[in-house]
C-alpha cells in the first residue's frame, strides 16, 4: 500500500501526510492529557510531584517502550537518525537545555505546549510561538548562527556508538524494553495514585505512541523510497520555522514531514478544545506581562537550536532512541526550569498561577 501511495503521490507528499496524521494524534492527545514538561518541573521544584509529572512520565516511557519494542521486532532502525549518526554537541545540549528550561518557565510552556494552546485561542501562546520561531531561524541560519556554532563546538561527540547511551551502559534492546515497560507501569500507577483520570493517562500514552509512530512511519518510507529520506519523529522548533518560512517566503512549498506535523498538531488540539468546550480567547494582562513571555520565547528559540531540539524533539524523540546528547539536553531542561521557578518563587511579584 505504501509503495502505491508513493508511486501515486510521491515521497514528499506521503511524508507530509504521515506528519499530518502523527500531528493529529499528538495534538489531540497532548491537549486532552494536558501534557506539559513545564508543569511537571514546577511540581517537582515545589516538592509536590503529582498529576502533571505523572502525565509527562507516562508519555515519556510510552515513547521509550514503543520505540525500543519496534526496534526489537525489527520494524525500525534509528542508527541513521540525526540524533545518533551525526556529530553531537554536549556543550550545546547543556547550555541550550538550561536556556530552554528557563525559557519555558517564563513563557509558561514549551514549544509543543505553546502550539497546543495556540489552537485553543491563547494569543499569548501565539505571540510567544512566533518569537520562538523567528529566533530559532536566526540561530539556525541568521544573525545568531555564529554564536550558536561557537557554543556548539566547545564540546562535541562523534556520531555513531559514542553518541548512544545504550553503548555507554552496555545495555541491549531487550533489557531496555523490559525496563521501559516496568517504568511505564510505575508511571501509570503513580498517575492513578494522584487521581489522574484514566482518559488523561490513556491520552498521555498516545502522546508517547505518536513519537513511536513518527519514527516507524518515516523509517518505512525511507526503506522503499528512491530518494534519501531522513528518519525522524516528532519535534517542533525546526518544523515550526520551516512552516513559517514556507508561508512567508516560498512560492512553491515542498511537502515534508514537518510541514504536515505542525498543522496536524494545531488541528488535533483545536478539535479537542472545541469538543471539550475549552476554546476561548486569552490575552496578555497585568498578571501575564508580555515582556516575560518574549524573553522566554527568545531563550527557547535559541536554546532549542543549540540543544538539538525542543522538550519533545530532544527530550522524547531523541530520548526514546537513547541519544546521549538528547538525555543530557532534557536533564538540563529540567535543571534550568527548576532553578528558574525557584528563583521566581523567591520574588512574589513575579509569581503567577501555574
Amino acid at each position: 500500500m505504501l509503495n502505491s501511495l508513493i508511486d501515486l503521490y510521491g515521497d514528499s507528499a506521503v511524508m507530509c501526510a504521515a506528519g499530518l496524521l502523527v500531528g493529529l494524534l499528538f495534538g489531540a492527545a497532548a491537549a486532552h492529557s494536558k501534557f506539559c514538561l513545564r508543569a511537571a518541573t514546577v511540581e517537582v521544584s515545589e516538592g509536590q510531584p503529582g498529576p502533571r509529572l505523572a502525565v509527562w512520565l507516562v508519555a515519556f516511557f510510552a515513547a521509550l517502550v514503543t520505540v525500543q519494542g519496534t526496534i526489537l521486532v525489527g520494524a525500525l532502525d534509528t542508527s541513521d537518525a540525526r540524533q545518533l549518526a551525526a556529530t553531537g554537541s554536549m556543550s550545546g545540549a547543556i547550555i541550550g537545555g538550561l536556556m530552554f528550561g528557563a525559557g519555558m518557565i517564563l513563557a509558561r510552556g514549551c514549544v509543543s505546549r505553546l502550539l497546543v494552546l495556540s489552537a485553543t485561542g491563547n494569543l499569548r501562546a501565539i505571540v510567544t510561538g512566533l518569537v520562538v520561531t523567528i529566533v530559532a531561524q536566526a540561530a539556525l541560519s541568521g544573525a545568531l548562527s555564529p554564536l550558536r556554532e561557537t557554543l556548539a563546538l566547545l564540546w562535541t561527540v562523534p556520531g555513531g556508538s559514542t553518541r548512544s547511551v545504550m553503548t555507554t551502559l552496555g545495555m541491549g534492546v531487550p533489557l531496555l524494553t523490559v525496563i521501559a515497560a516496568l517504568a511505564l507501569m510505575g508511571a501509570l500507577i503513580f498517575g492513578r495514585a494522584h487521581r489522574v483520570p484514566l482518559s488523561e493517562l490513556a491520552a498521555a500514552t498516545l502522546v508517547g505512541l505518536a513519537v513511536s509512530v513518527g519514527w516507524a512511519a518515516t523509517y518505512a518510507i525511507s526503506q522503499i523510497s528512491f530518494e534519501v529520506i531522513a528518519v525522524q519523529s516528532v519535534t517542533f522548533t525546526g518544523p515550526s520555522t520551516d512552516t513559517l518560512m514556507a508561508l512567508v517566503t516560498a512560492p512553491d512549498v515542498i511537502p515534508s514531514f514537518g510541514l504536515g506535523l505542525v498543522p496536524g498538531v494545531f488541528i488535533g488540539a483545536l478539535l479537542t478544545a472545541l469538543i471539550k468546550g475549552e476554546a476561548r480567547i486569552q490575552r496578555f494582562d497585568a498578571d501575564s506581562p508580555m515582556e516575560r513571555y518574549l524573553v522566554g520565547g527568545v531563550l527557547m528559540g535559541f536554546g532549542s537550536m543549540l540543544a538539538g531540539g525542543c522538550a519533545v524533539g530532544a527530550g522524547m524523540a531523541g530520548g526514546s532512541i537513547m541519544a546521549l546528547t538528547a538525555w543530557v539536553a532534557v536533564f538540563c531542561m529540567w535543571v534550568g526550569a527548576m532553578i528558574t521557578h525557584r528563583w521566581m518563587s523567591s520574588r512574589p511579584q513575579m509569581v503567577q498561577s501555574v
